[in-house]
């Protein structure tokens, strides 16, 4: 099975190479809803955190089991893309192999929780920053690489300020990290 690839010159190979970054950039502007929903959820989560921390509710951290329908509802809303006829580049592939990682990984990160005596929020920031970066440097999205950059910084910031400030610096982290390149990509600002 040994098949001849077709030899191209340097400038059809630019133009396929092209070509794919801008059925992928298509692909994310139009799947923009995952960053505006998850960085809303998110936002919205670490503010009720926070403002349940402060009352004085026990269970304050009881907030983030809204992630749980809507990683189900995210889950059935990938199937259902998958179904449709729209074609999908080998970045879109890279891209959603990263984000699915990074899930598996957040999920580890929650079970095993206790081992690190709970300081999730600036773990989950620093690890968000990978597919953070990496997506904007697929699509040569510059708001995604800062939003990246800045849930690296703020992901050490919050190790050095108490546990009762971090879903304020986590909030602040995922505005800027999702939420502006998401309404960016929405409004076709690439």
């Amino acid at each position: 099975m040994n098949a001849e690839l077709p030899n191209l010159s340097a400038r059809e190979s630019l133009d396929i190479i092209a070509a794919m970054i801008r059925e992928a950039k298509g692909n994310i502007q139009r799947n923009n809803f995952y960053f505006l929903f998850w960085g809303w959820l998110v936002v919205i989560a670490n503010l009720g955190m926070y403002t349940l921390q402060r009352i004085g509710y026990e269970y304050f951290y009881a907030i983030w089991l809204i992630t749980l329908p809507a990683w189900a509802f995210t889950l059935y809303k990938l199937r259902a893309q998958s179904r449709s006829n729209a074609a999908r580049s080998h970045f879109d592939r890279i891209t959603g192999t990263l984000w699915i990682s990074f899930g598996v990984a957040i999920f580890s990160l929650v079970v095993f929780g206790r081992l690190i005596n709970y300081q999730l929020n600036p773990v989950i920031l620093i690890m968000s920053a990978i597919p953070t970066v990496v997506s904007g440097v697929i699509l040569r999205f510059r708001p995604l690489v800062i939003g990246g950059v800045t849930c690296w910084i703020t992901g050490m910031l919050c190790f050095l300020v108490d546990t009762q400030t971090q879903p304020l610096i986590g909030a602040v982290a995922i505005i800027i990290g999702f939420l502006i390149p998401g309404y960016m990509l929405r409004s076709h600002k690439t």
